[in-house]
């Protein structure tokens, strides 16, 4: 088989699992803080006390994924040009 039908069987593959995990989890912990919601800080004698609210998750740990993301727009633009 010529190497651009692998290629293509891989990318495929690869597109489908990303989008089943998008439809069973579409929320995943948020990058930013490790899923604590806010960020550590350390005070003068190494302590970690907490900050305040992570920007990127609003304090919540989760982030929306990019695929989830995704989808809900293009739902939503068909929804609005559907009625």
């Amino acid at each position: 088989m010529p190497l651009s039908v692998i290629a293509i069987a891989c990318l495929l593959a690869v597109t489908l699992g990303y989008v089943a995990v998008c439809a069973a989890s579409p929320l995943a912990t948020c990058r930013k803080c490790d899923g604590l919601g806010y960020q550590v800080k350390f005070n003068r004698r190494g302590k970690p006390k907490r900050a305040r609210d992570c920007r990127r998750c609003d304090g919540y740990g989760k982030r929306i994924r990019i695929g989830r993301r995704l989808h809900n727009r293009a739902r939503a633009i068909h929804r609005a040009g559907t009625r």
